[in-house]
């Protein structure tokens, strides 16, 4: 097992069927699994439109605002009403209702992880000092990174620009990272199966 780096910009969209935007599979669990199958998805959305977001039903959603001015997520059924307008700042939803979305001041490029309710959990955390990849209580799990501003050092010298991340399997060692520069914003996703609560 190894970690695997990545760049969004050498991931190729898809684009959505109803012309509104655009999705980057960063990753998903199990490998190749459908929007039908997975137990956690890792995605960046590009939105280019006000429009629907997919329900999906047994799904816990988080997303957080990358790039843009932010989106007003409004549930269809009222069970909430939020506006996404911090850059780094997560914001959790149940995928069981549709949401419409409205973009504040333009397009906006977004950061999502779903997760299957049951199944397994997403912690997602903006990170602004050092860190590491050590997953909560020494439990065995799959990390991801993903660096949004500014560049990222590790120990072992690997090193991370904005837009670029690391997809760290569970059972390698963990690995220190240090912010390049004081502006540097970082995701880190831990994934979690429910035995690990």
């Amino acid at each position: 097992m190894r970690a695997t780096p990545f760049t969004l910009d050498a991931i190729a969209p898809t684009p959505w069927k109803n012309g509104g935007g655009s999705t980057r599979e960063i990753a998903v669990w199990p490998p190749g699994a459908g929007m039908d199958t997975f137990d956690w998805r890792i995605s960046v959305a590009d939105i280019a439109t006000d429009g629907p977001f997919s329900a999906f039903p047994g799904i816990d959603r988080q997303i957080v605002l990358m790039e843009g001015a932010g989106v007003h997520l409004q549930a269809h059924d009222d069970s909430f009403c939020h506006k996404l307008v911090r850059v780094g700042e997560p914001f959790a939803f149940s995928g069981d209702t549709a949401v419409h979305a409205t973009l504040v001041d333009g397009p906006t490029r977004d950061f999502n992880v779903m997760t299957r309710r049951g199944t397994c959990r997403a912690l997602l955390s903006t990170m602004h000092a050092p860190f590491t990849t050590e997953s909560v209580d020494g439990a065995d799990a799959t990390v991801l990174l993903l660096a949004l501003r500014g560049a990222w050092q590790a120990g072992d010298g690997q090193r991370l620009a904005a837009g670029a991340g690391l997809l760290v399997p569970a059972g390698l060692p963990a690995i220190a990272w240090q912010p390049a520069e004081p502006s540097a914003l970082c995701l880190r996703v831990t994934l979690l199966g429910e035995r690990d609560r």
